[in-house]
């Protein structure tokens, strides 16, 4: 649970490796990194999201390499943002004093986070004061595979050994002795350390202070947008701040997590990469910025989407951060994997697959943009409506689904809906605009989907629509996102019925949904996995546009309660344990925070009026 002002707690370990929740996120909008409560950094790809760490502890604690900050015996610790920014403070106490180490990606002096240019300075801050009494602060700067290491000014200059390209400068308000150092400081004490990339020059000053003091001034500056009035509200609003930093600032993709290879469930071999950009992520995440305040960054997300497909001329699953094709997945042998659950993998091998709900994602995200005032060119409504003639036949073929099986395909029911998406924005864009193209028939088809989806995938005897069209009843939870993409009413009595049974069948126990069961829906892939967050927020949705709004609420709370201290979710939750499993922080979740929240205060504003109406 989300705590401003959090007590000290140990720092756990598990056979070297953090808990998910004792990892607090920083980042610039090219790249993030990973804090932990022991005041390791155990994550940081440089120099954006989806490059090759130089941290890499959390994959492998002994080889993958970190950047450690920590008195020496920390006894327990605690970890808070600074308020409305992704500047972070971990304190650490030892059995002689108290430090506090402040973190941030740096951001240039006066950035505004609204502009789609370079926010970031390209560099970490680490600045740590001491508190209390006396102590004894180790360093510990060790890249993955190691590195040679020069004398430089005010520090040293790293070439990584893995990372011939990358240009490392270490410099520190103290002198330094080397990667691995101690320094004996009391009561005021402080030391300031600065890892630079990029830079073309070396002699420049350095005030962590100035910069940490900017970076914060820039992300409040930024938060001034923030408007929302409903349940979670400090929640809501650091989950504004997690989308945005895994947002690239300058392209306006957004990665689906800031890591690769955490494992659901730890033990298992379900670990995939998740630092690139799905764009059926898309849509729900402008419908969650933009009603809380973020239209540029919605507007952004749209305009990514939209090129890359244009660029591509082809319907991709997901692309990398620039709109270009996914890495090829491969595994690497040398890193033992999160808590020793191997494999790790870069790449992303579903990024081929055949999954048809891409069509109404991309037309989806058409019609947003053009409703938003956005207009088409020709050739790239040219390209759009080829695409909707595609959907109109793809929905009767198998695919992998948007849960991305790794088994035979099926015609899964919501990828049939997303291709009627399709159809109905298309017609939606066509009438709007007056383009060219079949749209009344575009139009007949999609109300002519909608009715066979609520037949085809009806099962009379299990009382509920199935995950594949031709019933047999088996369920999976993407049922629950039709309402959400306006393919069929949350209150028709066929919705109505599959809400109840998804909350029944695949109840992982206290409002935690699976995905689906796997001996009903085999996937391909061996070993079971956790419950699915996203799952539960769309389950609260359905919930509240069924005006059951007190149950919506109460699922809801619980819901948030899973947050770790700093308000950050993964993919996942472990239903026996009730930990946070799964790549981390999880986009996907926080959209369902900000989403349902807005819904939910919606559902409550509505119904408020309905009653002073009834009164009068």
């Amino acid at each position: 649970m989300l705590e401003h002002d959090p007590s000290f707690r140990s720092v756990r370990l598990r056979g070297g490796y953090p808990p998910l929740e004792d990892l607090g996120l920083i980042g610039d909008g090219e790249t993030v990194a990973l804090v932990g409560l022991d005041g390791a950094i155990h994550w940081l790809c440089l120099p954006r999201f989806d490059s090759e760490p130089v941290f890499a502890a959390l994959l492998d604690h002994e080889r993958g390499g970190h950047f450690t900050i920590a008195p020496d015996e920390v006894v327990e610790a605690r970890q808070y943002y600074q308020p409305d920014t992704g500047v972070l403070v971990t304190e650490l106490r030892s059995r002689t004093g108290l430090v506090r180490v402040t973190d941030a990606l740096a951001l240039r002096s006066g950035a505004d986070l609204t502009d789609d240019v370079p926010g970031g300075r390209g560099e970490l801050v680490r600045s740590a004061v001491v508190l209390q009494g006396d102590v004894t602060l180790r360093v510990e700067l060790e890249p993955r595979g190691g590195a040679q290491t020069w004398l430089a000014a005010s520090g040293l200059r790293l070439n990584p050994s893995r990372r011939p390209d990358l240009r490392l400068h270490l410099r520190s308000s103290r002198p330094l002795g080397g990667l691995q150092d101690t320094f004996d400081l009391r009561q005021g004490d402080s030391l300031d350390l600065v890892l630079s990339w990029g830079r073309s020059h070396r002699h420049h000053r350095f005030d962590a202070g100035a910069m940490l003091e900017s970076t914060a001034a820039a992300w409040r500056r930024w938060m001034t947008a923030f408007s929302y009035e409903g349940l979670q509200e400090p929640l809501v609003r650091r989950a504004a701040i997690t989308l945005k930093l895994c947002d690239h600032w300058v392209n306006g993709s957004l990665v689906a997590a800031a890591t690769s290879s955490l494992p659901a469930p730890v033990g298992g071999v379900r670990n995939w990469d998740y630092r690139y950009t799905w764009v059926r992520d898309a849509a729900f995440t402008v419908f969650a910025l933009r009603r809380i305040g973020f239209g540029n960054e919605a507007d952004a997300f749209l305009g990514w989407v939209l090129d890359a497909f244009e660029q591509s001329r082809q319907a991709r699953i997901m692309y990398d951060l620039d709109g270009s094709p996914v890495p090829d997945e491969r595994e690497d042998p040398e890193l033992e994997g999160y808590r020793r659950s191997a494999p790790v993998r870069w790449g992303n091998g579903a990024a081929d697959q055949r999954q048809h709900d891409v069509y109404g994602e991309i037309l989806d995200c058409a019609d947003q943009w053009v409703r938003s005032g956005g207009q088409l060119e020709p050739s790239l409504w040219s390209a759009l409506a080829q695409l909707t003639e595609l959907a109109g036949e793809a929905w009767r073929q198998p695919d992998q689904g948007i849960w991305e099986v790794r088994s035979e395909g099926r015609v899964f029911t919501y990828s049939a809906a997303m291709c009627q998406v399709a159809l109905d924005r298309a017609a939606a864009i066509g009438e709007r605009l007056d383009l060219p193209g079949p749209v009344s028939a575009w139009r007949a088809a999609a109300d002519k989907l909608r009715h066979t989806i609520l037949d085809q995938a009806w099962d009379e005897d299990a009382q509920t629509l199935s995950e594949h069209l031709g019933g047999g009843g088996s369920l999976d939870a993407s049922l629950l996102a039709l309402p959400l993409r306006r393919v069929v009413p949350a209150d028709h009595p066929r919705m109505v019925a599959t809400t109840a049974a998804v909350a029944e069948r695949l109840s992982a126990g206290d409002g935690l949904l699976y995905r689906y069961l796997h001996h009903d829906s085999p996937d391909g892939i061996p070993g079971d996995e956790g419950a699915f967050l996203l799952c539960s927020f769309w389950l609260v949705d359905n919930l509240a546009m069924q005006g059951r709004l007190d149950e919506a609420e109460k699922l809801y709370d619980s819901l948030c309660a899973r947050a770790s201290p700093l308000g950050l979710l993964s993919e996942q939750i472990d239903p026996t344990t009730g930990d946070l499993i799964g790549n981390f922080p999880q986009a996907f979740s926080h959209i369902g925070v900000i989403a349902s929240g807005v819904t939910l205060a919606r559902a409550r504003a509505d119904g408020s009026r309905h009653t002073a109406a009834g009164e009068r």
